[in-house]
C-alpha cells in the first residue's frame, strides 16, 4: 500500500478531501508552472539562456551570479534588437511539443479531466490548450483585459498568467516585465485576486526557490492577512518533488500546505497519483 500524500500539517481533512470537495462546488483553482510543460519534453529554461547568449554573441560567464539570468539577458536582447519579436518567434517555433505526446501524458489527462473552473499558468506554451483541443473538452484562453471581458462562461478558463504568443504584449519576460508585475495590479493580477480569495489553490510544477512564485504566494497570503479574516481563508496546497522543512514551514506560515510524493516514488509519478486519488473520491461521490 502506498503511503498516503500528505502535507507537514495535521488536518481534519486530507487535500485530496479538501480539493475534490472544493472541485465539485466549483471553487477550486490551478495553478500550472514549467515542470509540466517538462514533463511532456519542453526543453527547460536553460534551453532559452543558451539561445540568447548563442544570439547575442555572449559568453555564458556573463550570467555568473544572476539569479533567473535568463529575464536580465530577454532584456537585454530587447534592447539590442528593439523588440523581442524575433525572440517570440523562436519561442513558438522551439517550445512546442507534439500532440500525440500531450494526448499520451496521463498528468495532462489528469488535469483535464479534473475539471477545474479556472486554470492558471505560468507557462508560454499551448500545451494545455493542446491537452483540451484533443480530448475534446471546451474551454477560454485568458491572456489580456479583452479576453476577460469575452471569455465563454460553463467552461475552463485557461489564464496565461505571464502571456501567450499570440499576443507579444502580453509576454511577462524580460526582467522589466517582472519588475512591472511585482504592482501585482494588472488586469490579470485583479482576476487572479479574486479568484484567489473565494477559492482552495493548488499549485504544480513549481519550484519553490523560484522568487516569482514565492512572491505571488505571499501576496495571496497578504491579502487574506491584511483583510482582518485571515481564518476563513479556503486552504491552500503545493505540490513539491521533496520534502524541504525550511520551505514547509515558510509556507505553512502563510497558510499553504505542502504535499510530496512518498519517498523513493518520483515527482511526475507522485503528482499524477495525487490527481487520480482526487478523481476517483470526485467519482465515489458524484
Amino acid at each position: 500500500m502506498n503511503k498516503p500524500l500528505i502535507g507537514p500539517i495535521a488536518e481534519e481533512q486530507s487535500p485530496h478531501e479538501v480539493l475534490a470537495a472544493a472541485i465539485k462546488r466549483r471553487r477550486a483553482v490551478l495553478f500550472v508552472g514549467a515542470g509540466i510543460s517538462m514533463a511532456v519534453g519542453l526543453p527547460s529554461w536553460q534551453s532559452l539562456i543558451e539561445h540568447l547568449l548563442d544570439d547575442l554573441g555572449l559568453e555564458g560567464d556573463v550570467i555568473e551570479g544572476m539569479h533567473g539570468g535568463y529575464q536580465m539577458l530577454a532584456e537585454y536582447y530587447r534592447l539590442k534588437r528593439g523588440g523581442i519579436g524575433p525572440l517570440r518567434s523562436w519561442l513558438d517555433r522551439n517550445w512546442r511539443v507534439d500532440p500525440d505526446r500531450i494526448a499520451a501524458s496521463e498528468l495532462h489527462r489528469a488535469i483535464v479531466e479534473l475539471d477545474f473552473p479556472v486554470i492558471y499558468t505560468t507557462n508560454y506554451d499551448r500545451n494545455l490548450e493542446t491537452a483540451f483541443d484533443v480530448l475534446k473538452k471546451p474551454y477560454a484562453k485568458i491572456s489580456n483585459a479583452k479576453e476577460i471581458a469575452s471569455a465563454a462562461t460553463g467552461v475552463t478558463h485557461i489564464i496565461k498568467f505571464h502571456g501567450d504568443f499570440d499576443d507579444d504584449a502580453s509576454l511577462v519576460l524580460t526582467e522589466t516585465d517582472f519588475l512591472n508585475r511585482l504592482a501585482f495590479d494588472s488586469p490579470l493580477d485583479i482576476r487572479f485576486r479574486a479568484d484567489a480569495l473565494g477559492s482552495t489553490l493548488l499549485f504544480i510544477g513549481y519550484s519553490m526557490s523560484d522568487p516569482n512564485i514565492r512572491l505571488l504566494l505571499h501576496r495571496i497570503w497578504q491579502t487574506w492577512d491584511e483583510s482582518g479574516h485571515r481564518q476563513d481563508r479556503p486552504r491552500s496546497f503545493v505540490f513539491v518533488a521533496q520534502r524541504n522543512p525550511v520551505q514547509e514551514a515558510v509556507l505553512a506560515n502563510w497558510g499553504i500546505t505542502t504535499i510530496a510524493p512518498p519517498d523513493g516514488m518520483a515527482a511526475d509519478d507522485g503528482l499524477n497519483q495525487f490527481l487520480l486519488d482526487i478523481r476517483e473520491r470526485l467519482d465515489r461521490g458524484s
